[in-house]
């Protein structure tokens, strides 16, 4: 998968990802720290990438009529670095499996 981490999560959770064998970048990587929500979402679809957010805003713009972008969206509350990263860990494999069907919002919990 490739994959665009938004402001909200550790820089660590991008370097777990790649680990995991996906094409992942920080907005901070790009520019993108001070972006507004549409900013990185345009960004993402234009690069094909899914958006990883904690952000409920971004929802909105995934269900617009038309749009076609992706969203992992981050439901857990505020965490240890590590306890995210488990989290992610934990259902790597089911939200591969999700965007490989074509789901385009799947919610971390």
């Amino acid at each position: 998968m490739k994959l665009l981490i938004d402001n909200q999560l550790p820089l660590q959770l991008a370097v777990f990802l790649r680990r995991r064998g996906h094409e992942c970048t920080h907005v901070r990587d790009v520019g993108l720290d001070e972006a507004s929500d549409l900013e990185v979402w345009t960004r993402a679809c234009d690069e094909g990438s899914i958006v990883v957010s904690k952000d409920e805003d971004l929802t909105a713009l995934a269900n617009r009529p038309g749009d076609t972008g992706r969203l992992i969206w981050v439901r857990l509350g505020n965490c240890r670095n590590a306890a995210l990263i488990e989290a992610f860990n934990r259902i790597h494999d089911e939200l591969v499996r999700a965007f490989e069907s074509g789901q385009r919002i799947v919610e971390v919990r």
